[in-house]
């Protein structure tokens, strides 16, 4: 008899991370696609939520909207969820005491990064405290953690007793990112400059960035700006050197959008060395953009040698580099890296983690 895999399909993209509820949707699709013979995928979702992905054989829908199953979960109240094999793709799961051993259940879930703990600035207060407290919940009843790099899994074993729980299964870019075709026109309707480079991280971090963008002569895109920080962000890149007017900001973007930014850059800049997923990176990567990173664990585990890991000295020396001389050859680099990311191989490693429970 086969496994039936449930999935906690957290993708309301309103009330979650954009790039964690698109994570939960394109690695079921993976699920669904490299299930062993026998084996079936199912679906976990609060009330309201509709189950896009072609191939779920069931879907379990809670009584609960999507706010109060995490505020129920976060207290250990389940019902209605059952047993068998859960795996969430975040946090969001039900971890309530269970029997791996006698009765088969088990829970794993997904930390993609720790901001709550390493930079807490980045989250509401309710979203860093709903995480600390789901990982107090995981240390106590998940039978795995999955973190995307062996970095992250270095940082939540000093955070949390997880011990030999932790598996390391990295993620990949949205299916079919790329470039679109009306990418020009995207462009356009963002205001987007004709020669420029992408920088991403916090306002703490981004000062390198933008002295990156003066040693280049080349204005300077901010991605994923947090609600209101423009002002601040403007005044940072002047006082680097960058003219307020060659510093445009842009908050969270559609994939398309964000696929026509980043093919149009001559590099991307990752500045913050938190430890997480370097969602923009692998994206960049993917369209074959060269990619300079502030040297991390996490890029260091992922860009890799897929792009140049460099100091914060010595970013701004590296991003004008990269946009010269260099450019030819990390575009060729950065594309070669990122075959190293598909959900297909990602939901292949989860499969086989239930496996071996």
């Amino acid at each position: 008899m086969g496994a039936r895999l449930r999935v906690v399909l957290d993708q309301l993209v309103h009330v979650v991370d954009a790039d964690h509820a698109a994570a939960a949707v394109d690695l079921t699709i993976g699920l669904v696609a490299t299930a062993p013979s026998g084996c079936t995928v199912d679906a976990i979702v609060p009330a309201g939520a509709e189950v896009t992905v072609t191939g779920v054989s069931d879907v379990r829908t809670l009584n609960l909207g999507r706010r109060e199953l995490a505020a129920a979960w976060q207290m250990g109240i389940a019902p209605g969820v059952g047993g068998g094999l859960i795996h969430s793709p975040s946090l969001m799961a039900p971890l309530v005491r269970h029997d791996r051993v006698h009765d088969n259940d088990q829970t794993t879930v997904t930390v993609w990064d720790l901001q709550a703990w390493d930079a807490p600035e980045l989250l509401s207060k309710s979203a860093a405290g709903w995480q600390r407290a789901m990982l107090k919940r995981a240390v106590k009843h998940a039978d795995a953690v999955v973190v995307p790099s062996h970095a992250v899994a270095e940082r939540l074993s000093e955070l949390a007793r997880v011990g030999d729980r932790v598996r390391v299964i990295a993620g990949a870019p949205p299916r079919g990112f790329a470039a679109p075709r009306d990418a020009d026109a995207r462009r356009a309707a963002l205001s987007i400059p004709s020669e420029y480079v992408v920088l991403t991280g916090t306002a703490a971090s981004l000062e390198a960035g933008f002295r990156g963008a003066v040693a280049a002569g080349l204005d300077a895109v901010v991605l994923d700006a947090s609600e209101g920080s423009e002002p601040r962000l403007s005044e940072l890149a002047s006082i680097t050197g960058l003219p307020e007017r060659r510093a445009h900001v842009r908050g969270t973007l559609s994939p398309e959008d964000r696929a026509a930014v980043l093919a149009g850059a001559a590099a991307f800049v990752a500045t913050s060395p938190v430890a997480g997923w370097p969602w923009r990176a692998v994206e960049a990567m993917t369209v074959g953009v060269p990619v300079i990173a502030v040297d991390s664990g996490s890029h260091h585990d992922v860009v890799a040698d897929g792009g140049m890991l460099v100091s914060e000295t010595d970013l701004p020396d590296a991003v004008a580099e990269a946009s010269r001389a260099a450019g030819a050859r990390l575009r060729v680099l950065a594309a070669d890296r990122s075959r190293a990311f598909s959900w297909a191989s990602s939901a292949e490693r989860v499969w086989g983690l239930h496996a071996d429970l």
